[in-house]
């Protein structure tokens, strides 16, 4: 198991989130957390760049979840950028590439 690594910036748009290493159960609460502190500006968008990803389980798209929660209850909106291609078939079949926005790159700096 890879812990998660979680690094914040903020950008003009709004705050992207970089993850990198295993979201599993044991650490979706955590990044749940820090979802729940983001300061979300109307017209924003929460950028979750899973480029550094190694696994998701259901815990953590539960957390992609909470957070398209969390931007939609400011105002702004969440994209999920450089998802891996074993996710990107899991939320293909749940038919979350339907309700989250997908980026094929990770944002610049």
């Amino acid at each position: 198991m890879n812990p998660l690594i979680t690094t914040r910036h903020d950008t003009a748009t709004g705050p992207v989130l970089r993850l990198s290493g295993d979201l599993d159960y044991d650490q979706a609460p955590e990044l749940r957390r820090q979802v729940d502190q983001l300061q979300l500006a109307p017209g924003q968008c929460l950028v979750i760049d899973l480029a550094g990803l190694e696994f998701c389980d259901s815990s953590g798209i539960t957390v992609f979840l909470a957070a398209r929660q969390r931007a939609l209850d400011a105002g702004a909106e969440v994209a999920l950028a450089a998802v891996p291609a074993k996710l990107l078939r899991v939320l293909t079949l749940v038919g979350l590439d339907r309700v989250f926005t997908l980026l094929p790159d990770s944002p610049t700096s």
